[in-house]
């Protein structure tokens, strides 16, 4: 009987699990194939093979080298600052007893708004002549900032553009971890007279440190795949001060038209996703066990 339950669950799940499959897989098959070959939307087809040149090409590159290493500064600051605001945030909200929902309501506003829109509308607060923050700044006797003009500048703009945008989710992750922590070791703790850092660094890291893990890595690889918001406030610019991976891959493909490269660029990037979502799962299963 229980067989036979199991047969029927998995003939009405199968068509959807195909459909599911065709949608997932088929891309990915379609990239891996291309990036063997000299594909180009100038002169689309599979008649020129490279074998491993698309790839050879873009380890040696320069300009992808770049990009690659401009990925990792914005992936190691959003991540590491979110953390440390995450954290603090998450231990006062844990601590609060009053108001929670309200504090709940302003964390997740920022987290809800589409990406596009938040590029567009800090894009605009951010304007060196009719933007709202100069306009402060003017006020009290500051010259304007070329936010997003000056090579630096844009790329802490953009960092700080994403934490506000992002930070929440840290925040949520965190707090439900603390939520969740046994009470008996900080009551143990406070009557051996602990203070509240020692309780912190010798209870709480400790015991949290599953669920950093775990948010740690989710976090990084929703950063590695950033794209709207660079698209959306400096195209990449200026120069290429903010031209993170995503977006280099995406005028590989659609501004040189080189879909052969664009998709082994894209296919090595997939690689470092799937090495970090399999370690996420890994550490997912140890929170479990």
């Amino acid at each position: 009987m229980e067989r036979r339950d199991r047969r029927f669950g998995w003939m009405l799940s199968a068509p959807g699990l195909l459909l599911l499959g065709a949608v997932v897989l088929f891309p990915i098959v379609w990239a891996g194939l291309t990036s063997f070959f000299d594909y180009t939307l100038l002169m689309p087809g599979y008649d020129s093979f490279v074998g491993i040149g698309n790839y050879r090409m873009a380890a040696g590159q320069g300009e992808f080298l770049h990009s690659a290493w401009i990925t990792l500064l914005f992936v190691v600051a959003v991540v590491a600052i979110q953390f440390v605001i995450g954290m603090v945030v998450a231990l006062a909200l844990n601590d609060a007893r009053r108001g929670k929902s309200v504090y709940y309501l302003i964390l997740l506003c920022p987290l809800l708004i589409n990406p596009v829109v938040v590029g567009l509308m800090w894009r605009m607060i951010l304007h060196p002549t009719l933007g709202i923050v100069n306009w402060l700044l003017g006020t009290v006797g500051i010259a304007p900032v070329n936010w997003l003009g000056a090579p630096d500048m844009a790329f802490w703009t953009v960092v700080l553009v994403d934490i506000w945008h992002q930070v929440s989710f840290m925040v949520v992750l965190l707090l439900a971890g603390l939520s969740a922590l046994p009470t008996e070791p900080y009551e143990a703790a406070r009557c051996d007279g602990a203070t509240a850092f020692q309780r912190f660094w010798h209870i709480t890291l400790p015991l949290m440190r599953p669920v950093i893990i775990v948010t740690l890595l989710i976090r990084m690889i929703f950063a590695i795949k950033t794209y709207d918001i660079i698209y959306i406030m400096t195209r990449g610019g200026p120069g290429v001060a903010t031209d993170l991976i995503s977006y280099f891959i995406y005028r590989r493909a659609f501004v040189s038209l080189d879909l052969g490269q664009a998709c082994a660029m894209a296919v090595m990037l997939l690689v470092v996703i799937a090495g970090m979502t399999a370690m996420l799962w890994r550490a997912m299963r140890q929170v479990g066990e």
